[in-house]
């Protein structure tokens, strides 16, 4: 696959180690949850240690004053792009607590394979954030497309997008269509087959987080 200057794929032997058992179909719905949600917390750190937006503050030790930088309030919004991307959602809470959260329904026509959108509702004053745009996985790219450009649609400048599997066809798409967004995957798996499916990847992600067929 060509290289891209706005694609991070992630080699971290932590994220797969827990990308291993994430794949295996013998692995429960709550073990499945778990893993979602840590994998995504160690993304967050790294995709956010280098332009979280931080102010100043004073802080009293026991000793004496310093300076210190701190996490700017309300400064961060998770979009996920429903109904996967939920599954993310407490991995990011659990290092930005306050940030605020929309929602982006879309499903895949099973005949075109083109995304087709449902639903939409973000926080006020979303275009002033650092958006993360969540979805587990990232197969042929035309959900996160869409989301994307329905948030630059709303005045969102700041964009990140985070995916724990994507496909090659899928992280092109999306590389070409939003060079201005910086994507991050925890691993590139081979392809899609004719259903659009990834391969190896982890079967519907959706169905196996919340219990469905």
């Amino acid at each position: 696959m060509k290289q891209y200057d706005n694609v991070v794929i992630f080699n971290h032997p932590l994220i797969q180690h827990k990308i291993a058992i994430l794949r295996n179909e013998k692995t429960s719905m709550k073990e499945f949850r778990e893993l979602v949600e840590e994998i995504t917390t160690l993304m967050t750190y790294e995709c956010l240690k280098e332009d979280v937006p931080t102010t100043e503050v004073q802080v009293t030790t026991p000793l004496e004053t310093c300076t210190q930088k701190v996490v700017c309030d309300n400064a961060i919004a998770i979009v996920p792009i429903l109904r996967a991307g939920l599954g993310m959602v407490n991995g990011i809470h659990v290092l930005f607590p306050s940030a605020r959260v929309g929602h982006i329904g879309m499903y895949r026509d099973e005949e075109t394979l083109q995304p087709q959108s449902y639903y939409c509702k973000l926080p006020d004053g979303i275009e002033d954030k650092l958006v993360l745009v969540v979805d587990p996985m990232l197969a042929t790219g035309g959900s996160a497309c869409d989301a994307l450009q329905l948030l630059k649609e709303r005045g969102c400048k700041n964009l990140k997008f985070m995916a724990i599997i994507g496909a090659p066809e899928g992280i092109s798409r999306v590389a070409e269509a939003h060079p201005d967004v910086k994507i991050y995957v925890s691993t590139q798996d081979r392809c899609l087959n004719e259903n659009g499916y990834i391969l190896p990847g982890l079967g519907d992600a959706g169905d196996r987080l919340f219990g469905t067929k």
